[in-house]
């Protein structure tokens, strides 16, 4: 079992930054996958930004913006958000996918683990 744990979020102003963390425990997680997504109110969850052995994958609306990173001696994985806009406002997950193929997932149905949330708001 993995437990996730996401911390970082707030308000912020149009133009600035926020770094989220997403703390794992329970096992290990240098072979998974591990993701961000958000959801805003009314919406589908979405996929954010993931990585996976070093790789690092985003959605066209973050890339050039958020920074995903890990540190997998602290088990932790970051989500560097610059420049930010009132449509990034939403709440942030972590997610963890055992992902015991090659391949990395954008999808959040191949995702096993979730975080609770961390919300994120960006005012004009």
């Amino acid at each position: 079992q993995v437990q996730l744990v996401e911390s970082g979020g707030g308000l912020v102003q149009a133009g600035g930054s926020l770094r989220l963390s997403c703390a794992a425990s329970g096992r290990t997680f240098s072979t998974y996958a591990m993701g961000w997504f958000r959801q805003a109110p009314g919406k589908e969850r979405e996929f954010v930004a993931a990585i996976r052995w070093s790789v690092t994958y985003y959605a066209d609306s973050v890339k050039g913006r958020f920074t995903i990173s890990s540190v997998n001696a602290k088990n932790t994985v970051y989500l560097q958000m610059n420049s930010l806009k009132p449509e990034d406002t939403a709440v942030y997950y972590c997610a963890a996918d055992r992902a015991t193929g090659w391949g990395t997932s954008l999808d959040r149905h191949d995702y096993d683990y979730w975080g609770q949330g961390t919300q994120v708001t960006v005012s004009s």
